[in-house]
């Protein structure tokens, strides 16, 4: 067994809050010089930068998971992490289909560009993908994210704005394979799931602030999701 680092939450030039440098190949490289050995791309709504994203951590010697950060119908932020770029671009390519959102202003809101691995911009998603929410309820995302071999994690669940706390009042029983947080909180608000810590950064230089330790024989998504459900991972706030 070995001990890895994964940051789980990371933005990409594709989310309208993200910064243009946030391409692929700038992430995955900051990740290496971080010390991290897994990292997953999680942009709003949509995974229309994975390929890139895939051909970049091949290249920084990095294993890749391919997420979404999906809103909910209850305008709820969750983890939906995917062991392959198919099924992430599919799963993606649907909940942007389910955003319930009006065409969009870049100039107002930033660009939404998804690029090649070479950085060359290849397209800019029509709809705005951050405050607006998809028909997906919590409920459904355990499902719809399972039968695509994928797993569902609530994120920032301790955040006023978008976190599920903030917004149900109260951590649903799920299922869920972990629950992200931002700073340690008591168990008694985030038994009986396994607790990650990602950076969800905007900027390739904040990508590893926050990360997650976790042992298993290797470091790739499967092995990932073994070590949340046999409890050996260790949330590490302010990593550096």
């Amino acid at each position: 067994m070995s001990t890895f680092r994964a940051d789980l939450h990371i933005h990409s030039c594709l989310s309208p809050c993200g910064e243009l440098s946030a391409s692929p190949r700038a992430i995955a490289r900051s990740a290496r010089e971080r010390g991290l050995h897994l990292i997953a791309l999680t942009d709003h709504n949509s995974a229309r930068n994975a390929p890139a994203f895939a051909a970049a951590c091949r290249s920084e010697g990095l294993a890749a998971v391919f997420g979404i950060e999906i809103t909910t119908r209850e305008e709820v932020h969750a983890l939906t992490l995917f062991p392959t770029v198919k099924t992430a671009l599919e799963a993606g390519d649907e909940a942007y289909e389910r955003l319930e959102s009006e065409p969009f202003d870049p100039g107002f809101f930033g660009d939404q560009v998804w690029v090649d691995e070479n950085e060359e911009i290849e397209g800019m998603l029509d709809k705005l993908c951050i405050l607006c929410a998809t028909d997906l309820s919590l409920d459904d995302l355990g499902p719809w994210c399972r039968s695509r071999g994928g797993i569902l994690i609530p994120a920032h669940i301790d955040r006023p704005a978008f976190g599920v706390l903030g917004q149900l009042g109260f951590l649903p029983e799920g299922p869920f394979e972990a629950v992200e947080c931002t700073e340690p909180l008591s168990e008694d608000l985030t038994d009986p799931w396994p607790v990650i810590a990602s950076s969800d950064a905007h900027r390739p230089e904040d990508i590893g602030c926050r990360c997650l330790e976790f042992e298993a024989p290797e470091a790739d998504f499967e092995a990932l999701v073994m070590a949340l459900e046999s409890g050996k991972t260790r949330a590490l706030y302010g990593n550096k």
